[in-house]
């Protein structure tokens, strides 16, 4: 919105031409979505208090949770506010990814809205059924996929549509340019071809896990939402370089025309985490509940196909990554065995029990995803 203006006005004063870098916009799109949620925190926080709209405990969870009972939860909220806000505000709104990740962001955003509301409000524990969760999921996850299967080979939305017509009008056999294959990292020229519909499931899947695996990590205060920004930082950089033709041939990294427009989304997401992460701090003033954690997983697994880093995804993220397969043992085991490998899933639970503090578990958890975070940018020189 306010490139366009900036853009009109640069006619004139020439000035105003210094917003058509991605850098700056990024810079302001991050302070901007700080401002508002300092700005919209305390209210909203009043509004959820004063709705009763406070966190469920289990009682299978850890018996140290139950001090949260009726914590202000759906603080997600805050999060999409300021991250949509900030995007429309910063972001250049003629770009195709930008409204492909604004889109499944929200959408996942009103799933979880949906599904905390019946939690909180209605009472029931369980919230919205397994079975709608998933199913609108995977109706958002599939038309993104979709739509994102055409448009890394398409230089623009008209040639979007048009490739997506060729495909049908050929009964569904053209196949994709090579951008559209599966790249490993860490090698020059190793690309798997997957097709049109392996790509479309592959993109799937990717946004769908790392929408639930955000989910799953989202049990302490502030352990989901700082993984989820450093996540977003590396990604900044990758979306940066792969959107900008000359350093992405310098790095013989895969060129997707107009990705480095992800940056300004991401930056934003950064600023709206900051903001979150201001009263999520322990004790937490606010959980983001599925609100936050499902939109803020689908946006990551849109930017990561989106630039064609869906495997180094699972480095950079390979907490949420490690919270999901502890899950997977543990009902695997249990169902087998009858047995568990974890006194308590996901992972975190089970060093509760161990006796670990919250925050020293927090903390160490962030450190890993540090550390995962730089292996994970490692891959853009080490080939």
């Amino acid at each position: 919105m306010l490139l366009e203006l900036a853009q009109w006005l640069a006619k004139d004063v020439r000035a105003f031409n210094v917003l058509n870098y991605i850098t700056l916009r990024a810079v302001l799109a991050t302070m901007t979505a700080l401002s508002i949620s300092f700005v919209f925190g305390p209210a909203l926080i009043r509004w959820l208090a004063a709705k009763k709209i406070g966190q469920p405990v289990r009682n299978e969870g850890p018996q140290t949770h139950l001090v949260k009972a009726g914590t202000p939860t759906m603080g997600g909220a805050l999060i999409l506010l300021s991250l949509g806000i900030s995007t429309l505000l910063w972001a250049d709104l003629s770009n195709r990814f930008i409204w492909v990740v604004l889109i499944v962001t929200l959408g996942f955003g009103a799933v979880g809205w949906v599904d905390d509301w019946r939690k909180v409000v209605y009472r029931n524990p369980d919230g919205l059924s397994a079975r709608a969760k998933f199913f609108w999921q995977s109706s958002i996850g599939i038309v993104a996929a979709i739509y994102i299967a055409f448009s890394i080979s398409a230089p623009n939305n008209e040639k979007v549509v048009e490739l997506f017509l060729q495909w049908v009008g050929s009964g569904f056999t053209l196949e994709l340019p090579a951008k559209a294959n599966l790249i490993v990292p860490f090698f020059k020229e190793v690309s798997y071809p997957v097709g049109i519909f392996g790509f479309i499931v592959l993109t799937y899947l990717v946004i769908v896990g790392a929408s639930n695996a955000v989910n799953l990590t989202d049990g302490l205060d502030g352990l989901a939402i700082m993984p989820v920004m450093i996540a977003a930082a590396a990604f900044v950089l990758i979306a940066y370089l792969v959107g900008n033709e000359k350093f992405a041939t310098y790095l013989q990294l895969a060129y997707v025309r107009d990705s480095g427009e992800l940056a300004v989304f991401l930056a934003a997401l950064i600023g709206g985490g900051l903001g979150f992460l201001w009263y999520n701090a322990p004790p937490a003033s606010v959980f983001m509940g599925d609100t936050g954690s499902l939109p803020l997983g689908g946006a990551l697994g849109v930017v990561a196909v989106a630039v064609k880093h869906e495997i180094v995804l699972a480095i950079i993220g390979g907490l949420f990554v490690l919270e999901t397969v502890s899950v997977i043992v543990q009902v695997i085991s249990f169902k087998l065995t009858g047995k568990r490998v974890f006194r308590m899933a996901p992972i975190h639970h089970h060093f509760e029990q161990l006796g670990w503090r919250e925050p020293t578990i927090v903390i160490r958890f962030w450190i890993i995803a540090v550390v995962l975070a730089l292996v994970g940018l490692s891959t853009l020189k080490l080939r």
